[in-house]
């Protein structure tokens, strides 16, 4: 009997790997799209939230939520991670309508994964759709959630380097978000040295400086809001100038 071997080529596999991906972000693409479109006929504004774990993500979306809910804004949230519901049990004490995606082993949010969980949500009775993507500041990189802003948040605990271990992330996102300010000192982060990281990678980022703890340049990041939505859709939106008025 003849032995035959078969060689497997390492080009061949490789070839056969970004075919692959490209196939599954093309998919994603369409759903993305598709989204989009619906999200600008409903009126809604979409912010996606992508950071590391430990960045104190979640905090700064309760604190978001809870104010905007407050002063009168219609809020809603989708949650992403591996396993558990403990974000989305954490976020429903902003009072507001919340929805956990649990991903299992997938490193990211997908657009049909957000499709999927906004059904049965009357998106026109919304203001606002935030996102919260699962924490990893890889794989988020290359899927786009059909989101109107993306955020990118990085701690004052997690070093000043993260923008230069990460670069794609900070070209794919719209502003950063420079959380836990109140530990500032206390872990002797280097502000000057994180902004220009930033620029170094992405030069013009928008970038914000916030204590979701203390509330410390919190209605910064509510002006901010603001103007990337009335630039986005006109001065004529609902609720528009309550984040600014706290009325």
């Amino acid at each position: 009997m003849t032995e035959q071997r078969i060689q497997h080529s390492p080009d061949a596999a490789r070839t056969r790997l970004v075919q692959v991906r490209t196939k599954i972000l093309k998919q994603n693409d369409v759903a993305a799209l598709r989204l989009r479109q619906r999200f600008h006929d409903q009126q809604v504004f979409v912010v996606s939230l992508v950071s590391s774990p430990g960045s104190g993500k979640t905090m700064f979306l309760e604190r978001t939520l809870t104010t905007m809910r407050q002063r009168g804004v219609r809020v809603a949230a989708l949650v992403g991670d591996l396993a558990t519901e403990n974000d989305a049990a954490r976020l429903s004490r902003a009072e507001v309508p919340v929805r956990q995606i649990t991903t299992g082993t997938v490193c990211h949010l997908e657009a049909d994964m957000v499709e999927k969980a906004i059904q049965g949500w009357q998106l026109d009775e919304l203001d606002y759709l935030f996102i919260e993507n699962v924490g990893n500041l890889v794989c988020p990189a290359t899927y786009d959630l059909g989101e109107n802003l993306r955020l990118v948040l990085f701690s004052t605990t997690e070093g000043e380097d993260k923008p230069l271990k990460y670069p794609t992330i900070f070209n794919t996102a719209d502003i950063t978000v420079i959380t836990k300010i109140d530990l500032a000192n206390v872990v002797e982060f280097d502000a000057a040295a994180a902004h220009q990281n930033i620029q170094a990678v992405r030069p013009g980022m928008e970038v914000l400086e916030v204590s979701a703890k203390s509330g410390d340049q919190m209605a910064s990041w509510f002006a901010c809001l603001e103007a990337r939505r009335t630039k986005h859709a006109g001065p004529s939106l609902p609720h528009a100038n309550h984040l600014r008025s706290g009325e």
